[in-house]
């Protein structure tokens, strides 16, 4: 996608990018918050704050829109001074949210205003980001995501990029945020990601603290169609970097996307799918990527979808325009689709089904050997899928390919051995699901039998009868 389009996407005002809803319970508390005003005069009576301090906050307070624009104006120093040094002196909750709530409404005001705190702390050499980050150890829920919110915005309106160590630290703190049970702060929180990841350099960040697992495990549970457009809203900004978009698969964002699509009933969560699908594949720079994610976009029944959404009478341009694009693409990529493209991707995406591909005797005939590329990364994969998975069918296909991979691969045996799968695939023999015995059963005579032809037809004469093979089967030919 051209860098204009991206410029113009990090530029979008917040409300045209996320219609967060109001009702929000961040942005319901504050309302409350804002009517309960602060008795300023009680603190500088207890000697709590200093005369200088209480004069500017009253006369912030007291202020009408175009009278803060001028006390900003002719005090920007003092208002830094004044509201860090309130954040730091003061430690009753209420009145920490209402000074928080002054700080967040005179950035959203004009988003310039960052910049007093960085000016303010730059004369003092201090850290702009201390004093908030601080806060995000108190117990109260609303003065930690109210401080979150500031710390976005102070981290992306302002000229200067967020400190490496205090923006992991910020990050990895979103990131267990999103992880907590019955967060009732969820939109708050996603609302800062979605804020944070429009910046290139947080984006890298972010994923270095594992971040796009966490969003994935978090779209896996249940959550509301808002924080499920929120995160998927996080995937999309991160695809809009080359490299971003080519890692994506590995964390397994297309099938838990598909999923998402096939059950979606909003057109919001819709949209922002497609959208990243359409990044997925335009956005890398290796065309091999691009084909790989149309395939696993294949695999995955998202052309089906696309028929389903073509049915509906839709009026947003956007998502007529990215079926069309997305439709066009994948049917392409199914004509150029060979066998082994179609397995590879399957295996990389962890969901084994009987596909026509795995029991095609041509197929294995003439590629099991190719199963040792990239240093046996499929085989790793399968075997790796044999010892994590708790999918009965999974597992019955995984024990199948090690079985014809051996079979057809002069020294599968040796490989298989090596990489720990003959161990996992005898561990089957005990599974509790028949067809998981019975298809670990076959691999295992596999990987023991010397004489395939003769083991071949007893397989067949067996099937034949509708019996399944037994230990007696592998014995007839088995390594002494």
């Amino acid at each position: 996608m051209a860098d204009s389009t991206i410029k113009s996407i990090i530029s979008l005002p917040d409300e045209k990018i996320d219609m967060l809803a109001a009702t929000s319970v961040l942005q319901q508390q504050a309302t409350e918050i804002r009517n309960q005003r602060v008795n300023w005069q009680s603190y500088l009576q207890s000697q709590m704050i200093s005369q200088e301090d209480y004069s500017f906050i009253v006369a912030f307070d007291n202020a009408d829109a175009q009278a803060r624009e001028k006390l900003l104006k002719d005090n920007r120093n003092q208002a830094a001074k004044t509201f860090l040094n309130l954040l730091g002196h003061v430690s009753k909750d209420q009145t920490i949210q209402y000074i928080l709530i002054m700080i967040d409404d005179m950035l959203q005001e004009d988003r310039k205003r960052v910049e007093i705190f960085h000016e303010h702390c730059a004369k003092k050499k201090e850290s702009v980001w201390g004093p908030f980050l601080n806060l995000l150890n108190r117990p109260d829920g609303f003065i930690v995501n109210m401080t979150s919110r500031i710390i976005a915005k102070i981290a992306c309106w302002s000229q200067d990029l967020m400190d490496k160590s205090d923006l992991q630290f910020y990050l990895a703190w979103l990131k267990d945020q999103l992880k907590q049970n019955n967060n009732e702060y969820m939109q708050s929180v996603a609302r800062c990601l979605q804020m944070m990841l429009r910046i290139d350099e947080y984006r890298f960040a972010f994923v270095s603290v594992d971040g796009i697992s966490t969003l994935i495990d978090v779209l896996q549970g249940r959550v509301n169609f808002q924080v499920q457009y929120q995160l998927i809203f996080c995937l999309w900004v991160l695809t809009f970097n080359p490299l971003l978009a080519e890692k994506m698969n590995k964390f397994n964002v297309i099938p838990i996307l598909a999923d998402i699509l096939s059950d979606s009933v909003k057109e919001k969560v819709t949209r922002i799918i497609l959208a990243v699908f359409r990044n997925l594949i335009e956005t890398p720079e290796d065309s091999q990527v691009s084909k790989e994610h149309c395939i696993a976009m294949v695999q995955c029944k998202v052309l089906k979808q696309l028929s389903i959404l073509e049915q509906r009478k839709l009026d947003d341009e956007d998502i007529v325009a990215d079926i069309e694009f997305l439709n066009e693409k994948l049917q392409a990529s199914v004509q150029d689709l060979s066998s082994f493209d179609e397995y590879a991707t399957e295996v990389k995406s962890g969901r084994l089904e009987w596909s026509p591909v795995h029991k095609s005797a041509k197929f294995w005939r003439e590629n099991a050997g190719r199963l040792n590329e990239k240093n046996y990364e499929l085989l790793r994969i399968l075997i790796h899928l044999l010892e994590t998975s708790k999918d009965p069918l999974v597992l019955s296909v995984a024990s199948f390919d090690i079985g014809e991979y051996v079979r057809h691969y002069p020294r599968g045996k040796h490989v298989i051995e090596q990489l720990g799968g003959k161990q996992l695939v005898m561990q089957l023999l005990g599974h509790e699901d028949p067809n998981v015995r019975y298809e670990a059963l076959l691999a295992v005579q596999k990987l023991m039998v010397h004489n395939w032809e003769y083991l071949g037809r007893q397989l067949e004469k067996e099937q034949t009868q509708g019996t399944k093979p037994t230990t007696s089967t592998a014995s007839l030919s088995v390594k002494s």
